[in-house]
């Protein structure tokens, strides 16, 4: 119960923070009217979807948990509970520049006990399916990317290492499913974690170069 409420006071913030900014880019934004649309409609849609982001959020950070009581993990580590995360994903965080997709958007929980970390989330409304990196490989390939949803660490201007792959269940399209990731994280992939510098993004044929992108922050 304590860590859903964290969860939804830090997506709460989340929200209210869109808004506000939804509201001052409103005054300064040319009606339908009078030009073309902008690409503020992105930051409407954002703060329109933000109690989704937060109903999502709170679901994988709590099945995430239940993970990591099923393993018994606590009780080995001696911790009374885990350590939680988010990541919420969206177009304006994808580096160098926004992606080109509008009604798309993601979210991921974790728990971590110990250096175990256990990953769950969503994505949903993506422009086009994943990037297939079997026939549309790095170069040089890279057999440890096996799916288009990865966990990189870097800070939140840069595009930083790939670090693991998710795996990946469709749902009723190509463009919407879940993912999910069990890791062993190493010394320098906990600190990263704890500094804020530890991001996923999701790739897609259209995007290739990442479609939505978040940082996990403690929830």
């Amino acid at each position: 119960m304590l860590k859903a409420l964290k969860v939804n006071k830090l997506l709460r913030n989340l929200m209210v923070g869109l808004a506000a900014f939804v509201c001052i880019a409103a005054i300064a934004t040319p009606s339908a009217a009078n030009g073309p649309s902008t690409p503020l409609s992105a930051e409407v849609l954002d703060a329109q979807f933000a109690p989704i982001m937060m109903h999502q959020a709170e679901m994988n950070v709590r099945e995430a948990e239940s993970v990591l009581l099923s393993q018994n993990q606590m009780a080995q580590t001696g911790m009374a509970s885990p350590t939680t995360y988010v990541a919420i994903m969206r177009r304006n965080q994808v580096v160098p520049t926004p992606s080109s997709t509008f009604y798309a958007y993601g979210t991921g929980g974790a728990a971590l006990v110990g250096n175990t970390l256990i990953v769950r989330g969503d994505f949903t409304n993506l422009t086009s399916p994943l990037r297939d990196y079997a026939t549309d490989p790095l170069d040089p390939p890279n057999p440890n990317i096996t799916s288009g949803v990865h966990i990189h660490q870097g800070a939140p201007d840069v595009n930083g290492p790939f670090q693991y792959a998710l795996d990946v269940t469709l749902r009723d399209s190509e463009m919407n499913g879940r993912f999910m990731g069990e890791y062993e994280l190493t010394a320098e992939q906990l600190q990263a974690l704890q500094n804020g510098t530890l991001y996923m993004d999701i790739h897609t044929t259209s995007n290739r170069g990442g479609e939505l992108r978040g940082i996990f922050m403690p929830s």
